[in-house]
């Protein structure tokens, strides 16, 4: 039987979502896969292996990752949620489990990723607020932001945002969506694509911010996007900010 996970967790003190593997086993870092694999197996009395939709870097964080696992078994999916909750560090929480179609797959059945990224315009940042958003002394009026983002729609070539050692020879991506909006005392970056190339977004909202920050607009963010040169690129923004918020199986979950 195929279940499907949805569960959430704090990045901060995990190396990303896949397990890592190392010539050195004592070397590996901690993955929220193999939390999940290790509390599975216990439950079980036997190796499950888990799929994810997909990975986050280190520190990255997902209030939506979406998971299967197959088992055979009895149990319901609240008994495992009750059971994986109460096996897991308390920085990774599942909070659905459901049994679905053996044809069910937990990345190729996804149609899209939604990811926010969380921005603060402040002096200081409060100490519980530290890895879990970037803080930044000015932001760019949020009109200037959004016209910037709005280009940000279709089907593009991301070589210029893909990271060096980005291993897909493909680097085109649909983007179903992408906007700047406030929510309480932070600004939110969403965007929303098929699939996402290693460190593609964060890479996006420096450049963003940069290209804002100097004065620029929509025009010389298009000329980035299509000079397809990783010079050209505004820094990086840091891993604590990124969310993996969720993932799109249906048409009707569209919506932003």
């Amino acid at each position: 039987m195929r279940f499907r996970l949805d569960l959430a967790y704090d990045g901060t003190a995990f190396e990303g979502w896949q397990t890592q593997s190392r010539p050195h086993p004592e070397e590996d870092g901690r993955s929220v896969q193999s939390e999940i694999e290790k509390a599975l197996s216990t439950i079980a009395k036997r190796p499950v292996a888990v799929v994810g939709a997909g990975r986050t870097d280190s520190g990255v964080h997902a209030r939506g990752q979406t998971a299967h696992f197959d088992a055979e078994t009895t149990m319901t999916g609240p008994q495992f949620v009750r059971g994986l909750n109460s096996l897991l560090p308390r920085d990774v929480r599942i909070w659905n489990c459901e049994p679905v179609d053996s044809n069910f797959h937990a990345r190729f059945s996804a149609l899209g990723r939604v990811y926010y990224y969380h921005l603060a315009e402040a002096a200081v940042l409060m100490p519980w607020d530290y890895n879990y958003v970037y803080r930044v002394t000015e932001l760019p009026p949020l009109k200037l932001l959004n016209s910037i983002a709005g280009t940000l729609q279709g089907e593009m070539d991301f070589t210029t945002f893909a990271h060096i050692r980005d291993p897909n020879p493909n680097k085109t991506r649909y983007i179903y969506h992408a906007s700047f909006f406030p929510q309480r005392d932070r600004v939110i970056f969403q965007i929303a694509g098929n699939a996402f190339l290693w460190r593609m977004v964060r890479s996006l909202v420096g450049t963003m911010l940069r290209v804002a920050a100097q004065g620029g607009g929509r025009e010389e963010f298009v000329e980035i996007l299509n000079i397809r040169d990783r010079k050209k690129v505004g820094p990086t923004a840091p891993a604590q900010g990124l969310y993996l918020q969720r993932v799109i199986y249906h048409e009707r979950e569209f919506a932003f």
